[in-house]
């Protein structure tokens, strides 16, 4: 299960309920404030404390102190909840009835106040005390008529506004009850519902963050309303913040797609340039429910990614082929070579036909060495990475370098900081560089320094830094999107895939092959995992 998700929890917390309670208190102040400022002010207002003007006043005053002293408890929530209540809805019956009394019995309407503390309790007991309050203020309001009947020569026939006012005690808490029991209903229901919506809404959000495509969405004014890390990666960190962001004020050529697509729906696939970033990416409309008010879903790819899977699967597929063919390949290619080199020194050749026969040499060395790169495409997914002696390790490449190649002492410079060593596989990383220095050699004037092989550390980043350049004319700058691409080579007799291989084998490593950008010559650096032991 997804930690964090929601999770049910009661209808009513503990703070709802002392909230309601607070909320009843100040409707007893109120109620025992005005009656206490009325009769102070204005002495007997109508029948109210006609009878017994004295127990009317003190009794008003009585219940103002009892709702200020309700305020502490409240406050410090004590004691429990139910039995406050009860304490409180007993007292306020106890009050109203003398109020009632001292203002001559049920025909002062007083009566009618019970009401509201019935129904308030109802809510909030959530119906569970509501009648047994309601059987209490019946009693009530019957034991004061009944005294005033017995000891008052009060009139019998108030017996039926009694039982009529009773009647309404019990229906009025009953509705409440109802009422109570079906909001609770629809509370439990709303709330599950806002859970599972939450939950969902979170589902989508870790989704979204998981996807490897970018995700936008999009309400009908273009504004944005959802997005993953993948997508401010593809287009580039906003102006401003992604929830205040209109599609047309940060990538106006997204927004007319967009509105291209709600034209002709058909059409759903466009590939634009990230202004910000400058990654080429494909975007994908969904709309959101039948309605175009209620926006759509943006999904961005990008196409680099795109070309280099399936420039994986292509080679993937030829360096399976080429295995299986190798042999059957080589024997003939090494067959043809052979009985080349063999009329080659044959005696009595004319020009023609010395020309003829090194274009055959010259062509079955270029088909071997295709192979051979081919099959290097499938020693990318076996590095065993290793601690290497950099400075050792660039030594005896450059020795082995000059003298496999025959090129003459000192037109390879080395440059390396004392004490460097990286993690890398020895046999890619031999490869690596011979790739980058038999270019460099192609390249190059072929001067004393014209190859150059510096190491440094940075420490800031942890990384070992090996460049190789050369002095040559460099690469133009329409080219360098392609460098690295398979096949491509402005070499006729190169197979153009010498630079993929190096990053290939640079990326089975963990490290990284870049073109670097210099004012004359070309330079590539590598980045690489690794230390120096002079700062250990």
């Amino acid at each position: 299960m997804l930690t964090g998700l929601l999770q049910a929890r009661p209808t009513l917390q503990p703070e709802t309920y002392w909230r309601s309670l607070r909320y009843i208190n100040f409707f007893r102040l109120i109620v025992a404030g005005t009656f206490s400022a009325a009769y102070t002010l204005f002495g007997i207002v109508q029948s109210f404390g006609a009878y017994n003007p004295s127990l009317f006043y003190a009794t008003s005053i009585t219940y103002v102190i009892f709702a200020m002293l309700m305020v502490v408890p409240i406050g410090v929530r004590w004691p429990r909840f139910n039995l406050l209540l009860n304490a409180q809805v007993s007292a306020d019956i106890l009050f109203i009835v003398l109020l009632m009394y001292a203002s001559g019995g049920i025909q002062s309407g007083l009566g009618l106040l019970l009401l509201g503390p019935l129904v308030a309790t109802g809510m909030v007991s959530r119906g569970r005390l509501a009648m047994f309050h309601a059987a209490v203020a019946s009693i009530a309001i019957l034991l004061e008529q009944t005294y005033q009947v017995l000891a008052l020569a009060g009139d019998t026939k108030d017996y039926l506004q009694i039982g009529l006012t009773s009647m309404g005690f019990f229906a009025t808490s009953g509705l409440a009850y109802v009422l109570t029991r079906r909001l609770t209903v629809t509370e439990n229901l709303a709330q599950k519902q806002s859970i599972d919506l939450a939950n969902l809404a979170q589902v989508n959000q870790l989704v979204i963050q998981g996807m490897q495509d970018g995700v936008l969405v999009v309400d009908g004014l273009e504004r944005v309303r959802q997005h993953n890390g993948e997508a401010e990666k593809l287009l580039g960190k906003p102006p401003t913040i992604w929830n205040k962001l209109l599609l047309n004020d940060y990538f106006p050529a997204l927004s007319t797609c967009l509105r291209r697509w709600h034209a002709d729906r058909r059409n759903d696939r466009f590939e634009l340039a990230a202004p910000v970033t400058g990654k080429r990416v494909q975007a994908r409309f969904t709309a959101i429910g039948q309605d175009e008010l209620l926006g759509a879903v943006i999904f961005l790819e990008d196409l680099s990614l795109v070309q280099e899977r399936a420039q994986q699967l292509k080679l993937a597929a030829l360096g399976r082929l080429t295995a299986n063919i190798a042999h059957e390949i080589r024997n003939p290619l090494s067959a043809i070579n052979h009985a080349t080199e063999l009329l080659q020194e044959e005696p009595g050749k004319d020009a023609t036909q010395a020309r003829l026969l090194q274009i055959i040499h010259d062509n079955t060395y270029r088909l071997d060495r295709m192979v051979q790169d081919v099959l290097q495409l499938n020693r990318r997914d076996r590095a065993t990475p290793e601690v290497i002696d950099l400075n050792a390790a660039l030594h005896q490449f450059v020795e082995r370098f000059c003298q496999t190649d025959k090129i003459l002492a000192g037109a390879v410079v080395l440059e390396a900081e004392p004490g460097l060593t990286v993690r890398f596989d020895r046999q890619h990383l031999d490869q690596v560089l011979w790739n980058l220095c038999r270019n460099a050699w192609h390249y190059c004037r072929r001067e004393a320094g014209s190859i150059r092989l510096a190491a440094s550390y940075s420490a800031s980043e942890n990384i070992v830094q090996l460049e190789v350049s050369d002095d040559g004319p460099g690469v133009e700058e329409a080219l360098h999107d392609q460098l690295f691409e398979p096949f491509f080579t402005t070499d006729s007799t190169g197979t153009g895939l010498g630079l993929y291989i190096a990053r290939e084998l640079c990326d089975a490593n963990g490290a990284a092959l870049e073109y670097a950008e210099t004012g004359s010559g070309a330079r590539f650096r590598i980045s690489a995992t690794g230390i120096k032991k002079e700062s250990m």
